[in-house]
């Protein structure tokens, strides 16, 4: 199970997807990961643990854009790591999904 927050506006949309994936708590997790779009780069942080830690980290780091996408993961593939953890990036593209791509 997994829950996937997205969103896009004229203004930081950081606190949103922190706030959407805390309301998706409830349902089980094992990481969380946040992709920010911030002047055409992206910009991704991923933790183990609760989305605390992911929105400790998102702070930390500052990391602030208009369109992002974030995500909470139950490990049904794969060990809870933070390199298992979504969003996957690649280029200037950021994936979140609920299953598995082989």
């Amino acid at each position: 199970m997994c829950g996937i927050v997205g969103g896009v506006a004229e203004r930081s949309i950081t606190d949103i997807l922190i706030e959407g994936l805390k309301r998706l708590e409830y349902r089980g997790y094992d990481s969380a990961g946040v992709a920010l779009v911030n002047n055409q780069q992206i910009l991704r942080e991923r933790r183990v643990g609760k989305v605390a830690n992911l929105a400790e980290a998102v702070s930390e780091h500052h990391l602030t854009g208009s369109l992002g996408i974030a995500h909470t993961r139950w490990a049904t593939h794969g060990k809870p790591t933070e390199n298992n953890a979504h969003p996957h990036v690649s280029g200037n593209v950021a994936v979140v999904h609920n299953g598995i791509i082989e």
